[in-house]
Parts: structure tokens; C-alpha cells; sequence
């Protein structure tokens, strides 16, 4: 992924069902998820994710349930019923500019002005006790936040297949990764850890422009090797609404995800896919082969 918070044809064409493949034959297909992450974190991001979708050769995406644009983000959903969806479980808040609060009550989750933390851990540029490491978290808490996630995401958005956690928020201690496990299967959903899915890893860097992105990530597929792999990124619009979004260490969020979107579209990265055979596809279609 790109930007300082990593933490972490078209698509309705992918391949879909595979019973008339030979198992040999499979065991060389080159399959790709291709993900967006962050839908409902705001307007340029819904629309950009939606755009690299039917342009282009993102598969999935998910969604930040407490996220001041979730509805667009369900209309938009519900409207491009080829694009998978996933239950984005958020504990912090990081843009400057822009927060969300989390859906119940958990004052031991949140600051002063009741918004969840920027960062998972403390790190420079921000003051001490702003990181959900250093907040008053407990499981319980943090377990009803959750519960509330996934019942709302859920109710509007009941073809969702997996959950994803913004920025990697179960590092702060292994009791919570176990939680996240245990509510991902209670609800019917998937870890995406635990279906054989590698990265492709780092392919570009976030201070790339969008052709130069669209180069590297052509580079980086004319190498795949057979296997399921996920490319993961995030899309977004390069205009005054996401250009007042950054934090710190982070600013040229809308100039570093336009660019991912125009990877994503590229004619480049497209003749790639469609010479070497690569299956674009999602978790939603690799569970309905199993």
C-alpha cells in the first residue's frame, strides 16, 4: 500500500466458476484481487473506487462503517453489484481535517472531543495519548464497537464476504486479533488470511505519478507467478475535497491516490492482464468455488 499510514478487461469479466478447468490447468492459473480500501471516508474516495471498478480492474473494496460518507458508499455498492465488499472495522480516526466517532458508546476508545484516535501506536508528529495503544481501551469495549460495525455494515451491505481492520488495529495486542477472528466468523464473513492469498508487495511508492505507477505495476504483473495474489491500495479523486485530507507525515493524499487510480484504469496494466491470462477476481468468487 502507499501513503504513510500502510498499516497496512473488466472486472465482470473475471473468471468465474472452474469446474470444467483440469486441476493441472488450475495450478497454473495467475489469479488477482485487486482491492480498494477505505470506502465511506469520503466522496472522492466513493467515486474514484467505484470509477477504477467499471474502468478498470479493481475487484473489491471495503467499507468504513462509521465513515461520514457510508451511505454513498451502500448506494454506490448496491448499485455495482459485480464489486466485492468487506466490513472495514475502524478504531482510529486519522485525517486532520476529517473524523468520524465510533457507533456506540466507548468513552475509553475515543479523545476528548469524543473522536476515535488518529493512530494505532504513538508515533512523531502526534501528542502523547493519541493512539489507541494509549488509550483507555478494554476488549469489552472494543468488542460492542465492533458488534456495532458489523450489524450496521451488515444490515445495508448483506453481500459483504470479509472483513479488513484500518490500519492493522490488532497489533495492539494479540487478544484483540483473536476477537476480530472470532466476531469475522460469528457474523459469516472471512479473514482474508485464510483462503492462501499472498501480496504482490510494494510495487510503487506513494510520491509516484500516475503513469509512473501504471509502469511499475505493468512491470510487477508481467512477473506474477501462478497462485492467488492481492494488490492492495486505496482510490481517490484529486480535487479540494480530498486534497484537504492528510496527516502528519502524510499530505499529498489526493495526488498519491488519483494515481493509483490511474493505474488501475491504465491501458498499460490492462494489455498486461489481458495477454498473460491474469483471472481478475474476488473473495466473494474464490467462495463459491469452494
Amino acid at each position: 500500500m502507499t501513503g504513510a499510514h500502510r498499516d497496512h478487461e473488466h472486472p465482470e469479466d473475471a473468471a468465474g466458476g472452474t469446474e470444467d478447468v483440469a486441476p493441472g490447468v488450475r495450478d497454473q492459473r495467475i489469479r488477482l484481487v485487486v482491492k480498494g480500501d477505505d470506502m465511506g471516508a469520503g466522496h472522492g474516495v466513493n467515486v474514484a473506487t467505484i470509477d477504477a471498478h467499471r474502468r478498470g480492474i479493481l475487484t473489491a473494496t471495503n467499507v468504513i462503517v462509521p465513515g461520514a460518507w457510508f451511505p454513498e458508499a451502500v448506494r454506490l455498492i448496491n448499485e455495482n453489484p459485480t464489486l466485492d465488499v468487506g466490513i472495514h472495522l475502524a478504531l482510529t480516526s486519522e485525517w486532520t481535517n476529517v473524523k468520524w466517532r465510533p457507533l456506540s458508546s466507548v468513552p475509553g476508545l475515543v479523545d476528548l472531543d469524543g473522536y476515535l484516535p488518529p493512530a494505532v501506536h504513538p508515533r512523531g508528529g502526534y501528542p502523547t495519548g493519541a493512539s489507541l495503544e494509549e488509550s483507555d481501551w478494554t476488549l469489552e469495549q472494543i468488542e460492542q464497537e465492533l458488534r456495532a460495525q458489523l450489524e450496521l455494515g451488515l444490515r445495508h451491505l448483506p453481500q459483504a464476504t470479509y472483513t479488513w481492520c484500518h490500519m492493522l488495529f490488532t497489533t495492539i495486542d494479540p487478544s484483540v486479533g483473536s476477537l476480530v477472528a472470532r466476531l469475522t466468523a460469528e457474523y459469516g464473513l472471512i479473514d482474508p488470511a485464510d483462503i492462501g492469498i499472498q501480496s504482490v508487495g510494494a510495487v510503487y511508492d506513494g510520491a509516484d505519478a500516475g503513469s509512473v505507477k501504471a509502469a511499475k505495476l505493468a512491470a510487477r504483473l508481467e512477473i506474477l507467478e501462478p497462485g492467488l495474489w492481492l494488490h492492495i491500495d486505496h482510490a481517490a479523486t484529486d480535487d479540494p475535497e480530498v486534497r484537504a485530507f492528510g496527516h502528519p507525515g502524510y499530505e499529498n493524499v489526493a495526488a498519491d491516490r488519483s494515481a493509483n487510480v490511474h493505474a488501475w484504469t491504465s491501458p498499460t496494466v490492462r494489455e498486461v492482464v489481458d495477454r498473460r491470462g491474469i483471472e481478475l477476481t474476488s473473495y466473494r468468487e474464490i467462495l463459491t468455488e469452494r
